[in-house]
């Protein structure tokens, strides 16, 4: 599952890991949204998620991740226990523009006891921050990795999700060492 706050990235990093053609559900924003959706930090943004993006990647023929991206508004969280059930582990997606929009996913995660990484998605606007002072913004235990990513790069996401299958087997083996 990979959550965070509206324009953060989430279509972005399923369509740039998955395989198959991502299933997307992306609808233009209206003026409907005026006042609804708060578009500060991401004033180009035309569209948006109102369902889920689905991606599917192959890491051995075996093992098979399915990715599903969540939408970013509050107003669709009722979709999320959907989404995430069966989850093994989770991606809270950050933006540093808006830091304060990954809050409610990190609380999802943690009160469901999901497994989850946090990646931070480098923006070509945003500051650039030490991650240490990220973790501390977002007050994470030690044990939750964060990692800085480019939603766009292949090679960049396939880092966030190596790191959250290998956290999700710290988990699961019962191993409790810091994250680095």
């Amino acid at each position: 599952m990979v959550a965070g706050g509206f324009g953060v990235g989430k279509t972005t990093l399923v369509g740039a890991i998955s395989e198959i053609r991502p299933l997307r559900t992306e609808e233009p924003l209206s003026v409907r949204s005026i006042g609804v959706d708060d578009t500060a930090g991401v004033e180009g943004k035309s569209t948006t998620t109102v369902a889920m993006d689905f991606g599917r990647i192959t890491l051995h023929e075996r093992l098979v991740l399915y990715l599903f991206g969540t939408p970013g508004q509050d107003r669709f969280w009722f979709m999320w226990d959907e989404l995430s059930h069966g989850a093994l582990g989770g991606v809270v997606l950050a933006d540093t523009r808006r830091l304060a929009d990954s809050f409610a996913s990190i609380d999802y995660f943690e009160g469901r006891q999901i497994p989850f990484a946090v990646a931070v998605n480098r923006f070509d606007d945003a500051d650039s921050h030490d991650p240490a002072d990220v973790r501390i913004a977002l007050d994470l235990d030690p044990q939750v990795p964060l990692v800085i990513c480019d939603a766009r790069d292949r090679q960049s996401v396939k880092e966030v999700l190596v790191t959250l299958v290998e956290h999700v087997l710290r988990v699961e083996a019962g191993e409790t060492a810091p994250a680095g």
